[in-house]
């Protein structure tokens, strides 16, 4: 599915009925977390909540983000956090 850019992607999974599910939505509780590959382009570090929360949940994976904080500024691919 192709996006414009600055689309915040809790809004697009939602509408969409993705299997991400969301929770709090202020990247606190970790439900949309995720692995994320850029395929072209780069994305934004997380900001400092987000990156307490990864930090917390999914130690050292660097590409695990939350949906719910993403701002689209490349091409990117989801996965679902291995176990």
């Amino acid at each position: 599915m192709r996006l414009a850019a600055e689309t915040n992607l809790s809004e697009i999974l939602t509408v969409e009925n993705s299997p991400i599910l969301f929770g709090c939505r202020t990247g606190l509780c970790g439900t949309c977390m995720v692995e994320v590959e850029v395929m072209s382009g780069t994305l934004p570090p997380p900001e400092p909540d987000e990156a307490e929360t990864l930090r917390m949940l999914c130690p050292g994976n660097t590409k695990a983000r939350l949906t719910c904080q993403l701002k689209l500024k490349a091409d990117i691919k989801l996965e679902p956090i291995k176990s």
